[in-house]
């Protein structure tokens, strides 16, 4: 689906593959015990953002501890690769990340680390240039990796880099829902939109919900939400969902600071009540798969 220049853009140059660890890798192989087996494959949810700065994975670790706290099997995966802090959000820390099931080293449910309330979480890693700029066929190796964890959770939160990856695309392309997290902010609106655009053109049938984040009160909300339903509307003929807004609030840094969600650590705040309340949005438990969404995410890369 992406050919061309579009790979060209994403791919930035070639890189060395890292070297393996052969001992490591033996002791590794055998993975854990994977959560109860569920018949159903997961529902999977992808957030995203236009820009850094907007507190997407703020959102994406708390929806996902919300969901795991009221009796889902939730997996929450990092896939901001190279960048990534879902981890310390969560206060966890893994040995594994996305990066050793890139080369190999681990299998995706061996990457799976516990976290508050049941929840399970795999990594990112935090500076992996293997994982900056992968190639479609380690994108591909990485998504036949993941395939399996869909029959053992009931939901999948996919928590993305801000921006247009390539991984983001595959994604999209793939996805049912896409939760969009911004700002109030002219360029955060102005990024947003770009990615909302892009989703509709690779995926044409996905359903998005916007999420306006780190806003100083509901009229800025409510503005910022008119100039982005405005413009698609005029120029996309289609708009997303408005799901809510989330107040700036010092609870969140705090509670980041803390590396314990909001959610859990100051639930009466007023972010902490905003995020438990677009944790309950209907389209989440309405996404139903009849197939893999990581098979069909390794079909958008041919």
């Amino acid at each position: 689906m992406f050919k061309g220049s579009t790979w060209d853009f994403f791919r930035g140059g070639a890189r060395t593959a890292a070297a393996r660890d052969a001992a490591w890798r033996a002791t590794a192989k055998a993975a854990p015990k994977a959560p109860t087996q569920s018949a159903a494959r997961a529902r999977v949810l992808c957030v995203a953002s236009g820009k850094g700065g907007t507190g997407k994975s703020v959102v994406a670790s708390n929806i996902a501890v919300l969901r795991a706290r009221a009796g889902e099997k939730v997996l929450l995966i990092d896939f901001d690769a190279g960048m990534a802090n879902a981890h310390l959000l969560l206060g966890v820390q893994p040995k594994f990340d996305l990066g050793h099931v890139l080369d190999g080293e681990v299998s995706a449910a061996f990457a799976a680390v516990p976290g508050p309330h049941g929840l399970y979480m795999i990594s990112g890693g935090v500076g992996r240039a293997s994982l900056l700029n992968p190639t479609p066929r380690e994108l591909e190796r990485l998504f036949t990796a993941l395939a399996p964890l869909e029959t053992e959770f009931d939901l999948i939160i996919v928590d993305h880099g801000a921006g247009l990856s390539y991984a983001t695309l595959a994604h999209m392309a793939a996805a049912t829902e896409l939760l969009l997290v911004t700002t109030h902010e002219v360029t955060s609106l102005s990024d947003a939109y770009a990615l909302y655009k892009q989703a509709t053109v690779v995926n044409p049938s996905i359903h998005v919900g916007v999420v306006l984040n780190r806003v100083p009160d509901e009229l800025a909300a409510r503005s910022a939400w008119t100039r982005f339903q405005g413009a698609a509307s005029k120029f996309l003929a289609k708009t997303p969902e408005f799901i809510g807004w989330v107040p700036h609030d010092e609870a969140v840094s705090h509670s980041v600071q803390a590396r314990q969600p909001v959610t859990l650590r100051d639930p009466e705040s007023p972010a902490g009540q905003a995020i438990a309340k677009i944790s309950r949005w209907d389209a989440i438990d309405q996404i139903r798969r009849n197939g893999s969404f990581y098979d069909a995410a390794r079909r958008a890369l041919r």
